[in-house]
């Protein structure tokens, strides 16, 4: 009866970010599940030549587009579909009212979703990690909403939240967790090994396929220790209670070690779309395998304590997270400028956390009671980092990508 029951349930989604990489794969695991799962509504920046072909492939009823042209350009063609410039529309109205809400949106553009979401007492598929780092201390109260969830898509977050699923242990009982980090492309390397790393270097990561920002954040371990401070925002754990263990096959995404000294562990191939189908499918098991491994081909795993004199970074986002407030919002705003411009090739990549330290030294100090903090601390940390960037700029010369 209970199948019988799971079967005629159509869960309907919102994909916020959905021409991106962890949009996509949403829309693959979407398409994988046999029908269990209805696309209302999509939201995308400027990405044109995707959209349409989602729009055409899953007719959602509102599809949200932040440039002004690709909207209008869109809405004469699909006029059955109601258009919105606002991202956070997607999370409901009369036309589309989501079940679940992913979040995918890239940086801090996508606090506006998660915020909604929450406010609405909605499940929240949260892939966008800076809007519950920046915003920690607004997003927290909003999590008592009834109805209201988080159901983590990082990958090593939805690991942590499967271990503690599995335990079904008490808080109190959760001695430590055990993030993993790949190491990014440049694991092993030395500072004087790194000093004119290019773009194209910092984006070949050996395991994961990722958009540029999150890729980038992953060669500088920030990637990382922005994870450390959403799994205190997300689990409740103190910065001494996290670790970060650089494992490079990526088989184990995370670990909950308990009182009695017990580790429980999530394993799997690095594919997205299985914490994806977990978030969608919560509390249930998605049908579908994704990343199942092959046991008879698995050799090894190692493990190594990350390089903090290397890979500041990480370093730098233990120190916002315990000072807490405002300063993840600091970081988080500083870090995306500094990948920005290292895009850009303005500057190079152990530049990305001398911006980073150097904008953090400028912490105000001041706490988040509302929104208009968050945007007030965003904008005065990009502010800096700016101003930090073009100072390196017209010091060094710019950087050839």
């Amino acid at each position: 009866m209970g199948e019988l029951a799971r079967s005629l349930v159509t869960v309907k989604v919102a994909v916020a970010g959905s021409t991106g990489s962890i949009g996509r794969q949403t829309l693959e695991v979407v398409a994988a599940s046999g029908g269990r799962y209805e696309i209302v509504a999509l939201a995308a920046a400027s990405n044109q030549a995707v959209l349409r072909e989602q729009i055409v492939a899953h007719r959602p009823r509102v599809v949200a587009v932040v440039d002004d042209a690709v909207r209008a350009t869109l809405a004469d063609e699909f006029t059955a579909v109601q258009f919105t410039d606002n991202v956070a529309d997607v999370v409901g109205d009369t036309d589309a009212d989501a079940d679940v809400v992913v979040n995918a949106v890239v940086g801090f553009a996508g606090l506006p979703v998660t915020l909604e979401t929450l406010r609405r007492g909605k499940r929240l598929a949260l892939a966008n990690k800076e809007s519950l780092i920046a915003a920690g201390p607004i997003v927290q109260p909003l999590r008592a909403t009834k109805g209201a969830m988080i159901v983590p898509v990082d990958s090593e977050h939805c690991a942590v939240h499967q271990c503690l699923r599995a335990s079904g242990s008490p808080d109190r009982e959760i001695a430590s967790l055990q993030l993993t980090a790949s190491g990014g492309p440049f694991r092993g390397k030395t500072r004087s090994e790194l000093a004119n790393v290019d773009v194209a270097s910092a984006l070949a990561h050996p395991t994961w396929s990722m958009g540029p920002k999150i890729t980038v954040d992953s060669s500088t371990l920030m990637n990382k220790g922005l994870e450390v401070i959403e799994a205190h925002e997300l689990f409740g754990v103190g910065y001494d209670q996290i670790e970060v263990i650089v494992h490079p096959q990526s088989i184990i995404h995370s670990m909950a070690t308990f009182t009695d000294g017990a580790t429980i562990a999530q394993l799997s191939l690095p594919d997205m779309r299985l914490p994806i189908a977990y978030a969608l499918a919560w509390p249930e098991r998605f049908d579908a395998p994704f990343g199942a491994l092959d046991w008879s081909s698995l050799r090894r795993l190692d493990f190594e304590p990350p390089d903090l004199e290397t890979f500041r970074c990480l370093r730098l986002a233990y120190t916002a997270g315990r000072v807490g407030g405002s300063a993840p919002a600091w970081l988080s705003a500083a870090n995306e400028v500094a990948v920005d411009a290292f895009l850009a090739g303005r500057i190079g990549w152990l530049q990305i956390a001398e911006v980073n330290d150097a904008t953090l030294q400028h912490h105000d100090g001041a706490a988040l009671a509302s929104v208009d903090d968050v945007l007030a601390a965003d904008s005065t940390a990009r502010r800096i980092a700016l101003g930090i960037v073009e100072s390196f700029v017209h010091a060094r010369g710019t950087v050839s990508a």
